[in-house]
């Protein structure tokens, strides 16, 4: 069906999920025969991760009323010179500056991925800068059409995961000095206040307490909420039992150490964390909210609890701790449900990109 021109816009300097989304869906569409480049801001995290695969990535200063105009220009010229017929951007601040270049240079389609779980406020980046929209979750979709967005001019995209090592064995209960008995709570996820790190400590506190068995590992960066949790752990006086690991490299470790995965978010767009953990068969426990009930059913590969109940998790966490038979048979469950359906795989999500850039595409000439 021929070849795909594709620019990826980025405004975002961190590496978070969406840039570990983009990143994926550059590699999978590479994979399927198009050509893809990508804009970052100098200094972004996202340049050097594509640059080592190979793509080629332009840097242009987008952010404050300064860089605007000459953002526009470098942007435009972009997309003139490499005659792409899609530009795809992912922030606010990038869709203004390249949907905006995209436009005075006649690209084709432009393209605005949302991957945020709350409503978009203005919507100049939706409706008017852009000519169709992206939705990472149902939810999502619903929230961006409560605000006025065509259904006619979106598509649904589920953010994928890679499939787990089966080679994999953990080595976090050695480093950690963790008996091999032992249960892990695990937890994945960036320090920041709304992935609820202090209220799942909080909910595992007395737990730990009554059951010397029971660990609570915790991985991610961001200051200075880090150094805030090992205050209260340090207070708890519980440091053997609760660890806090900062930022790690090793996920698949981590989750192949792990026995039940939990997170109390409170904002969630969809939560792929959740879809890691699932595919390497761990029961899972999550807030619900936002696109979190996409991959969690309630009583069947985990449990949903209310958005900041602190009582509702801890009695959670201590019905899976308490039941070996069930946090098992839930976490055979989630891996099967992961194999068995197909959103979360990264070739379907770069299939289903394609489908609706050519579908759009058709609908545009």
């Amino acid at each position: 069906m021929g070849m795909l021109k594709i620019l990826h816009t980025e405004a975002a300097m961190t590496f978070g999920g969406q840039e570990h989304r983009i990143y994926k869906e550059m590699l999978a569409m590479r994979e399927r025969g198009h050509y893809l480049e990508a804009v970052c801001q100098p200094g972004a995290h996202l340049i050097a991760r594509l640059r080592d695969q190979g793509f080629v990535v332009h840097e242009v200063a987008m952010a404050g009323l300064k860089n605007y105009l000459t953002g526009v220009k470098k942007i435009r010229k972009i997309v003139w010179r490499g005659q792409f017929q899609i530009v795809n951007t992912h922030s606010r601040t990038d869709t203004v500056v390249a949907a905006l270049a995209a436009r005075l240079a006649r690209a084709p389609l432009i393209v605005r991925t949302r991957h945020l779980g709350k409503a978009p406020g203005s919507l100049l980046s939706y409706t008017i800068l852009p000519h169709r929209v992206i939705a990472i979750s149902q939810y999502v979709r619903d929230q961006l059409q409560s605000r006025g967005v065509s259904n006619e001019k979106m598509g649904l995209v589920y953010t994928a995961v890679a499939l787990p090592d089966g080679a994999v064995a953990s080595s976090i209960r050695q480093e950690l000095g963790i008996p091999t008995d032992a249960i892990i709570i695990g937890s994945v996820g960036h320090m920041r206040i709304p992935k609820g790190h202090d209220k799942l400590i909080a909910a595992a506190l007395p737990i730990i307490k009554t059951m010397p068995n029971v660990h609570l590992v915790i991985a991610g960066r961001g200051e200075p909420l880090l150094s805030q949790l090992q205050a209260q752990v340090k207070e708890a006086k519980l440091g053997h039992q609760i660890h806090l690991l900062g930022q790690r490299n090793d996920v698949p470790n981590l989750l192949s150490g792990f026995d039940i995965f939990a997170l109390a978010t409170e904002a969630e767009a969809l939560g792929t964390a959740y879809i890691e953990a699932s595919s390497y068969g761990l029961p899972l426990v999550g807030t619900d909210i936002g696109g979190v009930p996409e991959i969690i059913e309630h009583g069947r590969n985990g449990f949903l609890f209310p958005l900041k109940d602190i009582t509702a998790l801890e009695k959670t966490l201590h019905h899976l701790v308490s039941n070996a038979q069930l946090s098992q048979e839930m976490g055979n469950n989630a891996k099967a449900m992961f194999e068995q359906d197909p959103r979360w795989k990264i070739e379907y999500m770069a299939s289903e990109t394609e489908a609706v850039y050519r579908k759009w595409l058709h609908e545009r000439t």
